[in-house]
C-alpha cells in the first residue's frame, strides 16, 4: 500500500515568473519583459526559472533558491508581488506533476542573468513572444494571467 501512494505523489516544483519593466517612455502594459530560460537539455524547452523542492524546503524557499541557482537572481534582486500565486498540473513520463509560480519583478532591469549548466539560453520577452516560446497551454495562459494582474495593477494606481 505505501508503495502505490508514493508512486501516485505527485513532483511538486516552484519557481517564480520574472518581470522587467523598460524604460518609462514605453507605456504599460507594453513595457513589460518575462524571463524565459533555455533548457540545455530534452527538447530544449523555455520555461521560468523553476526546480524541484528539496526536503524540509517550503514552497517559496524553494522557488528563490532555483531563481538564484538558475538565473543568478537572488532575492536582493527580486521583488515578490503579493497576490498571485498560480498552480499547474501535468504529467512529466507518465507521473503527475505540479508547479506553483509566484510573481516577482526585478529591482533593476538591467541586472544580468546568470545561467546555470541546466540551461543554454534566456530571452527577455514581452507577451506575445514569451507566449509563443512557451509552447505548452498552461504556460502560456499562466503568462497572460501575469499580464492581466499587472495590468489591473496598473489600472489601480
Amino acid at each position: 500500500m505505501m508503495m502505490l501512494l508514493n508512486r501516485e505523489m505527485a513532483l511538486r516544483a516552484c519557481g517564480f515568473i520574472v518581470f522587467r519593466r523598460l524604460a518609462s517612455c514605453i507605456p504599460p502594459p507594453d513595457n513589460i519583459e518575462y524571463l524565459l530560460l533555455q533548457t540545455s537539455y530534452g527538447e530544449h524547452h523555455w520555461t521560468p526559472p523553476k526546480g524541484h523542492v528539496d526536503p524540509g524546503e517550503d514552497d517559496l524557499t524553494t522557488a528563490l533558491r532555483e531563481t538564484k541557482e538558475e538565473a543568478g537572481l537572488g532575492a536582493e534582486h527580486l521583488r515578490v508581488i503579493d497576490g498571485f500565486l498560480q498552480e499547474l498540473h501535468y504529467e512529466v513520463r507518465g507521473r503527475p506533476k505540479e508547479v506553483l509560480y509566484w510573481l516577482a519583478e526585478l529591482r533593476d532591469p538591467e541586472m544580468p542573468v546568470i545561467l546555470s549548466d541546466e540551461h543554454q539560453d534566456y530571452r527577455w520577452a514581452r507577451l506575445e513572444e514569451a507566449c509563443r516560446l512557451a509552447q505548452y497551454k498552461d504556460l502560456q495562459d499562466t503568462l497572460r494571467a501575469v499580464h492581466n494582474y499587472l495590468e489591473a495593477q496598473q489600472n489601480k494606481q
